[in-house]
């Protein structure tokens, strides 16, 4: 589904922290942090240990908690609910779009605002904007605090414009799947300075002061002025983050090339419908290809045989709102349960080769052809 490849140059700059003895939160934690504002645009940004942890800041940060509802996409990972809850806020489910469109609906959204709704809470899925911008005019409207979820979206750009910087506050996973893959690790922007201080002070225990302000000479102690996490950060995955983000834009143009090609090569199969390609305004990090099946095409049975193929396929995602833990009292989304039960996710990383693509469409087209609907 995805293959991280890791260069010389990625295995010197880490090699490099070790070499100087500062493991945690130190220099190579700032530059990435520079880096990856200058990169989004963002005036402030916040280097953390996973992209949960990121969610998490910037729901916290935020100022969400008992009492607040956030309305959120059930078709995500259940790590962007999951955030949410963990402030003691709720989370109130609202659908997306369309089968071709799997995101976040603005007026699904509007309809599952409350007297206690405190915020959007929207999700950039496979990388692309959807409603991002009626999401923030919904907010704006009614007096709602905007968070992206911009953990498919690194590099994602509307109008030059990066994801995650259209609402109060974004976060973004470094996951071994994703676009900038480091293993673990997470990133926030924000242009409010305000909130970035608190979300400084509660990734780091509530301390007002780091161990490498103080090895700077900086200060001389630190005060715990409210109830902080363990969201830090380590120097080889900051050096290595900030070596993988130089070529980037590199890799997602080779994934803009091959989602290009993967719409060509399916075209002419039937039984299969991508999901809507990025408009003329967005350029997307193609973080995920996804296909919807015809209605009644089995789809176990489709993966199996692609399977044997050699391809491995995917579900993005299994809708939080029919897990256990949020069954109960969830509304009806008849749009995520239909896209839910029938798409699958082609493999998608960037030094794909043309060989491995075709290998893939044909085991997709052998299968839709082979595999009786239901």
């Amino acid at each position: 589904m995805a293959d991280v490849r890791v260069s010389a140059e990625d295995i010197d700059a880490v090699v490099a922290t070790y070499r100087s003895g500062w493991l945690s939160m130190g220099p190579e934690t700032e530059e990435l942090e520079r880096s990856f504002a200058d990169y989004t645009g963002a005036r402030h940004a916040l280097a953390v240990a996973n992209g949960t942890a990121a969610l998490h800041l910037i729901n916290a940060g935020a100022g969400l908690g008992p009492g607040d509802e956030v309305v959120v996409p059930s078709l995500t990972f259940v790590a962007t609910v999951n955030a949410v809850a963990y402030t003691g806020a709720r989370p109130v489910f609202a659908d997306i779009c369309g089968l071709e469109e799997p995101w976040l609906s603005a007026a699904a959204c509007e309809a599952a605002i409350g007297q206690r709704t405190a915020a959007i809470l929207t999700m950039a899925n496979g990388g692309h904007d959807g409603e991002t911008e009626a999401l923030k005019a919904v907010a704006d409207k009614h007096g709602l605090l905007l968070l992206e979820d911009a953990a498919h979206a690194v590099g994602s750009r509307l109008d030059g414009r990066h994801l995650g910087t259209f609402g109060r506050a974004g976060a973004f996973s470094l996951f071994s799947n994703k676009n900038l893959a480091v293993g673990e690790g997470g990133m926030i922007v924000t242009n409010d300075a305000e909130m970035a201080a608190r979300m400084r002070l509660l990734r780091s225990h509530g301390m007002t002061t780091l161990t490498w302000d103080r090895h700077r000479g900086h200060a001389s102690g630190y005060d715990v002025v409210t109830l902080g996490y363990n969201y830090r950060i380590d120097e080889p995955r900051a050096a290595f983050a900030r070596a993988r983000l130089a070529r980037l834009d590199d890799e997602n143009a080779s994934r803009r090339r091959l989602d290009s090609r993967y719409r060509d090569l399916l075209a002419g199969i039937d039984a299969v419908m991508p999901t809507l390609p990025p408009g003329d305004r967005l350029q997307s990090s193609h973080h995920l290809f996804a296909i919807v099946l015809d209605e009644g095409l089995d789809r176990d049975a489709f993966r199996a045989e692609v399977a044997t193929h050699g391809v491995q396929t995917s579900v993005h995602y299994p809708p939080v709102h029919q897990f256990s833990i949020y069954r109960d009292g969830a509304p009806k989304l008849p749009i995520t349960d239909a896209y839910s039960s029938r798409t699958v996710t082609l493999p998608m990383f960037a030094h794909m080769t043309d060989e491995q693509q075709d290998l893939v469409v044909a085991a997709v087209a052998e299968a839709a052809a082979k595999v009786a609907r239901v």
